[in-house]
């Protein structure tokens, strides 16, 4: 079987891409005021986003589905001579990566480096039980990286440095339509985000459309904060359950075990 033509197809997808770069064609600036005309107009502007992936892991299939859809509508409108702009973010805040980190380092902890992970229930602590499978050293040699490499995973940090270039690198192969200058991750490791989202919250609060107070919500003692859904190894969809109880006296003559256990 012959992969000539299949070749011949990447490499001419290669040079484009690679032209793509050079000439900066999906950099999309304000204009001046001297070059302001029909084609800077309101009218001819297109401008698209995509929900920033999480970054515990290489981009999937899902993502790729959901991506084409804002792919294909930017590559469409710029074909009929709009100005498009696509940012494109990797998110980074929450409790999945700090999770997954902490389970890294327990488990070297638990059974060294690397780990000799049990194989069967026998070998599992009770806290384990019911886990086996859910290990994360699997999961992580599963992604191609080197016992060495996952090593490093175990803080929290070197998920942000790792995940988000390799993400940039698929998105790019693909041919995204990006303005790569526009790119960014969450967290305070990135102050002017950070600063944004905090702008948005006193904003909010300001306005009286938030409020800080209580309220019930599930709590993880292991990492002495709330957990929310997409927080959780697993339990996703569980919440605080109500009960409502309702004292009722009871009148005379009690009935025979009534009078049994007020004895």
């Amino acid at each position: 079987m012959s992969f000539a033509k299949r070749d011949y197809l990447l490499e001419r997808e290669r040079e484009v891409q690679d032209m793509w770069d050079r000439e900066a064609i999906f950099q999309m600036d304000s204009p001046k005021e001297e070059e302001k005309d029909d084609y800077f107009s309101h009218k001819n502007k297109y401008f698209v986003t995509f929900p920033y992936p999480y970054m515990n892991g290489r981009l999937h299939l899902g993502h790729t589905y959901s991506i084409t859809k804002a792919e294909f509508a930017v590559g469409y409108q710029r074909l009929k001579g709009k100005r498009c702009l696509f940012p494109f973010a990797f998110h980074c805040t929450g409790m999945p990566i700090k999770a997954c980190a902490d389970k890294l380092k327990r488990e070297m902890e638990e059974f060294g480096f690397p780990p000799q992970l049990p194989l069967t229930s026998a070998q599992l602590s009770e806290e384990e039980e019911g886990h086996q499978g859910t290990f994360q050293w699997p999961i992580m040699r599963s992604l191609g990286i080197s016992d060495e490499e996952i090593k490093k995973f175990a803080e929290p940090l070197h998920w942000l440095e790792y995940f988000p270039p390799l993400a940039k690198q698929d998105l790019k192969r693909l041919g995204l339509k990006v303005d790569w200058r526009r790119s960014f991750i969450t967290t305070n490791t990135n102050p002017y985000y950070d600063s944004f989202v905090r702008w948005q919250f006193l904003t909010l609060k300001d306005r009286g459309k938030i409020m800080f107070g209580k309220r019930y919500t599930i709590f993880s003692p292991r990492d002495n904060q709330p957990s929310m859904d997409h927080d959780r190894a697993s339990g996703e969809g569980v919440g605080p359950q109500e009960y409502t109880l309702i004292k009722m006296k009871a009148l005379e003559p009690f009935p025979e075990k009534l009078w049994q256990v007020m004895s």
